[in-house]
């Protein structure tokens, strides 16, 4: 393998992170540079690059930065390049998945955009190919039991399909609103944003098998706790995802629905 050599500005621009987040790596054992310049600037070869391209994976796939280091390992020896290929192939085959499901979700609302400017009839049953509410349904019942999962999965099956698309849009204006929020600079106790949070609580509590859709749960609780896993948890930090990209926009959601909870609930 080229043993190359990259500083960690270069690293941080070709992988779309931040120096910042390399230094981290580095402080926690994770990913320490190859070396060290005179300047204080730190350096990394292929080998290093291979593994930033593991920890950024699985990120994507949900894990943390604890659960990272152990599929990684403590150590900090130089894996085997075939060691490594082995890994990635793993890392490969659930990207296609995820790609295969993209696939069909973009073919969904392709031909629901064809539809609909065309005036033709929509096919329901094919507006939602690719959607899978059931992907997250052993940690839903890990987290809140199965009663809860069962409940949801009973009200999201129960609902028609055009129910099913009108919940679908609330989701996704509210996550462009709260997008739009984070980006425009507003304070997270500002009116503006209090009201997102009003309506984002709102939202929680109707969903059936949520803490908050539970008569006498603690609704406070569960909604700072979910703020919260928005800034942890990758997969739904995404979702409130800046242009400036990191964390800043989850971070906002987090910080208004906490103020929220706080002087409300």
């Amino acid at each position: 393998m080229d043993t190359g050599d990259w500083s960690i500005q270069e690293i941080a621009r070709l992988a779309g992170t931040t120096s910042r987040t390399l230094r981290h790596y580095d402080h926690i054992g994770l990913l320490p540079p190859t070396r060290i310049a005179h300047n204080g600037y730190r350096h990394y070869d292929a080998q290093a690059l291979v593994r930033l391209q593991r920890i950024l994976l699985l990120r994507e796939l949900g894990l943390g930065l604890p659960q990272i280091a152990e599929v990684l390992g403590a150590s900090t020896d130089r894996m085997p390049s075939q060691t490594e290929a082995s890994a990635l192939e793993t890392h490969l085959a659930l990207l296609r998945e995820e790609q295969t499901r993209l696939a069909r979700q973009i073919a969904s609302v392709e031909s629901t955009i064809t539809a609909l400017r065309g005036g033709e009839r929509l096919m329901a049953e094919n507006m939602f190919d690719g959607f899978d509410h059931t992907q997250y349904k052993g940690e839903v019942e890990e987290r809140w039991g199965k009663k809860a999962y069962a409940d949801s999965d009973r009200w999201w099956r129960g609902m028609t399909d055009a129910e099913r698309a009108d919940w679908q849009q609330r989701v996704s204006d509210l996550g462009r609103d709260w997008i739009a929020a984070a980006e425009s600079g507003i304070d997270p106790a500002s009116s503006e944003a209090q009201e997102i949070a009003r309506r984002h609580v709102e939202w929680l509590t109707g969903i059936p098998g949520t803490p908050a859709a539970v008569p006498g749960g603690d609704v406070k609780a569960y909604v700072i706790g979910l703020g919260e896993m928005y800034v942890a948890d990758p997969r739904f930090g995404a979702n409130y995802a800046t242009s400036s990209g990191g964390t800043h926009g989850a971070e906002f959601v987090r910080d208004t629905l906490r103020i929220y909870a706080e002087g409300n609930l």
